[in-house]
């Protein structure tokens, strides 16, 4: 009965989107005209491909942002050490995930733009690419995809999975429930970032023997790498910070500055050299944070026009996309924004961790409640939540002020990271493998390819050893 009601459900959904269909085309290119889609590949949005599908089976990973991007390439990596016989196909949907993400992937894999959940685009992209598997990150529980996915026999699986309390709260809306439970029986495999993830997909009728655990993938944080002129950049704004004291704010929204800027000044008292740097999530926020801060007479340089940190400068902007784990290298004390004004739900702070940096965030941080709790966990001082800002001030100045306790900070923060991690993507991998990839790929594909095999059997020595020394990456085990 329940199935039922899900597939009218569905019928509806699809019809709407069809109807829909002119009204998002014109949705999408007023986002060009924006600069928020990419000007000529944004085609690729409708499900149009700008790249010919190469021979043998094809494994789709999708991902919406930058941050979910970043955290699935370490499992295609992986990928491509063990099953070097599958073609890898990632999309992400937002532009600035692209710019970045674009440069991080390994030779090979196919990059494109996700098409739009209409049912048009969809079974476009479907038609074109054929994919034996899709391997979803997070929260995208889309209708079209999901049960078209399923309609032409491609197995799914959930990664990272996670559902917000809002979206928990409409899909349980009992009228949704069919629909939802239906969606979420069409996968092979569920992996939720949390216990309490576990119970709310479980509440919305997943089938309880998909549903594993591996952690959260967004604790394995891997060196991407750099060119040599990025990392000239960095050496270069290292060496103007050399004398200096530190503290970044990252991944800022709007109306977040004004709680940084507040608290900046608050601190300039006791620390008159101090410089702010400050890495809006958005690179044009970054520009008008700038030009508002010169319009009152301060004096702020700016990343993207290669401005300099002089004597006189106190806050640094960040305009640019892609370097900020590079930048946590250059800090000792890392905020991490997106958490202090209501609505927001928090941003990844293991990267921060993993630098080596001390740790703060704001008291939103929905989305990051698991990893904050888990670093708490491990080491109280691992993480430092504050309320508000003073007393955001407060915890700056017991930091700048005494550097025992800033070391200690920063040693909890990365000594938590390092511990949480380890094993989350050979685990990750391992459940992917056994429960989706054997069974729609077969455990011997592998041994059709001759050249293939001695791959795999080095592959599989790298892999066994990462498990058994996991302080290693798979880098310098190679």
């Amino acid at each position: 009965m329940a199935a039922t009601k899900g597939k009218i459900l569905y019928k509806v959904y699809r019809a709407l989107s069809y109807g829909l269909s002119p009204f998002l085309y014109l949705h999408l290119r007023w986002r060009v005209l924006r600069g928020l889609e990419h000007p000529l590949r944004w085609p690729e949005r409708l499900g149009r491909p700008s790249h010919a599908r190469p021979p043998g089976p094809l494994l789709w990973f999708h991902a919406v942002s930058l941050g979910e991007s970043l955290a699935t390439i370490p499992i295609i990596k992986q990928c491509i050490l063990r099953r070097p016989d599958l073609n890898i196909l990632m999309t992400t949907t937002t532009y600035s995930a692209f710019q970045v993400v674009r440069n991080c992937l390994p030779t090979g894999v196919i990059y494109q733009f996700a098409p739009l959940d209409t049912a048009a685009a969809i079974d476009t992209f479907i038609a074109h690419w054929k994919p034996k598997v899709i391997i979803l990150m997070e929260s995208e529980l889309w209708p079209n995809l999901i049960l078209g996915a399923s309609q032409h026999g491609i197995t799914m699986a959930l990664l990272n999975a996670r559902m917000s309390a809002t979206s928990f709260k409409h899909w349980s809306i009992p009228v949704f429930i069919p629909l939802i439970s239906l969606m979420l029986s069409k996968f092979s495999l569920i992996l939720p970032l949390s216990n309490l993830q576990a119970i709310r997909f479980q509440l919305l009728q997943a089938p309880p023997p998909i549903i594993s655990f591996a952690g959260d993938l967004k604790f394995a944080v891997e060196d991407i790498g750099m060119s040599v002129a990025e990392i000239k950049k960095v050496e270069d704004l290292r060496a103007q910070l050399a004398q200096r004291q530190v503290w970044m704010a990252s991944s800022i929204h709007r109306g977040e500055e004004e709680v940084i800027l507040e608290v900046h000044k608050m601190l300039l008292e006791a620390h008159p050299s101090l410089v702010t740097i400050i890495v809006p999530r958005h690179p044009l926020h970054g520009k008008e944070i700038a030009l508002e801060m010169q319009k009152e007479g301060q004096n702020v340089a700016l990343r993207s026009q290669g401005e300099n940190i002089t004597s006189g400068t106190n806050v640094y902007v960040v305009d640019t996309l892609g370097e900020l784990r590079y930048l946590y290298g250059i800090t000792s004390i890392a905020v991490v924004g997106g958490s202090f004004l209501p609505g927001l739900a928090g941003h990844n702070i293991s990267e921060a961790a993993a630098a080596g940096c001390a740790v703060l965030t704001g008291p939103y941080i929905a989305h990051f409640s698991s990893m904050v709790a888990k670093m708490q966990q491990f080491n109280p001082m691992s993480v430092l939540q504050v309320h508000g800002k003073l007393d955001l001030a407060e915890a700056l100045r017991n930091l700048l002020g005494d550097d025992k306790v800033l070391e200690a900070h920063r040693l909890a923060a990365k000594h938590a990271q390092q511990a949480l991690a380890c094993g989350i993507i050979v685990g990750t991998w391992n459940s992917l493998d056994s429960n989706v990839l054997r069974s729609a790929f077969g455990v011997d594909d592998i041994h059709k390819c001759s050249d293939c095999w001695p791959h795999m059997k080095i592959a599989s020595l790298v892999i066994f050893a990462h498990v058994r020394m996991p302080e290693l990456s798979i880098q310098q085990l190679r």
